[in-house]
């Protein structure tokens, strides 16, 4: 059981990390959308450990049910950042002094 809450721990403040650097790194569109994909990967990884916790009969489904919806949530927003990256990405100035 303690292994487990580690792993749910670990990924579901990962999840939230990748996004912070995903917003440092806007400035580069691809390194955004990749520290994005990899906060998807970690709310996924997150789900999982949930679903084993209900497996395992550590949680109940209707708690695993509502943490389930709102990881969904949030990676439908993951999914709706990275498809539009360019409107939240930095766009350097251009130089019209050549």
């Amino acid at each position: 059981m303690y292994s487990l809450t580690d792993q749910i721990r670990r990924s579901s403040r990962s999840t939230s990390a990748q996004i912070a650097e995903a917003w440092a790194k806007r400035k580069y569109e691809k390194h955004f959308i990749s520290k994005l994909t990899d906060s998807d990967g970690e709310q996924l990884e997150t789900q999982h450990w949930i679903e084993t916790a209900t497996d395992c009969l550590y949680i109940s489904k209707e708690l695993a049910n509502n943490l389930l919806e709102r990881y969904a949530s949030v990676g439908k927003m993951l999914n709706s950042m990275i498809t539009k990256a360019e409107k939240f990405c930095i766009k350097p100035p251009q130089n019209t002094d050549y």
